[in-house]
């Protein structure tokens, strides 16, 4: 089963630059940030599952916190593996991407902390609604960290100098 190649303008709406194979996940949704989203919500629901499991294996005598970074240990080297093949596309550089992925979701969890903290006790906005609203705004700044900071690749410049090359599109 073969999938259409992605026009032009599909593939930049897509987040595919140059004229790489945008892979199976990016066939199938077309955009970037959906793909974003899809591997994000099986990463959420492996730490999930993972954090049961690890509660379940360490029984009562270990500390909760001990499963939860156990299990954040596990889904953040299988999100960046699947963000960095499904989603961004990108090759090379593993290590880099890889330290700057961590640097980005630790970004991400600060923010998410100290945004919940000035909603509810500085401002005195309801905790639910707050947290649910400030991980949304949290997960699409994520995107971009990821976007241009974790698998971020220069553009492709042409022969004289003069911009991106159209041949490498």
């Amino acid at each position: 089963m073969s999938a259409e190649p992605l026009d032009h303008e599909t593939a930049i709406h897509a987040g595919v630059t140059g004229t790489e194979d945008p892979g199976p996940l990016l066939r199938l949704v077309r955009r970037q940030e959906l793909a974003f989203a899809v591997v994000g919500g099986f990463n959420t629901a492996l730490g999930i599952t993972m954090t049961v499991v690890w509660l379940s294996v360490l029984g009562e005598r270990t500390q909760p916190f001990v499963a939860v970074a156990l299990a954040y240990a596990v889904s953040i080297v299988v999100a960046f593996v699947l963000h960095r093949t499904l989603v961004f596309r990108v090759r090379g550089h593993a290590l880099r991407d890889f330290l700057r992925f961590c640097a980005v979701n630790s970004g991400g969890l600060l923010l998410n902390a100290l945004l919940i903290e000035l909603a509810v006790t500085v401002l005195h906005f309801p905790e639910k609604p707050s947290a649910v609203i400030i991980m949304g705004l949290v997960a699409i700044a994520s995107f971009f960290g990821h976007r241009y900071i974790s698998f971020h690749r220069p553009r492709p410049v042409a022969a004289d100098g003069g911009g991106p090359n159209p041949a490498a599109r």
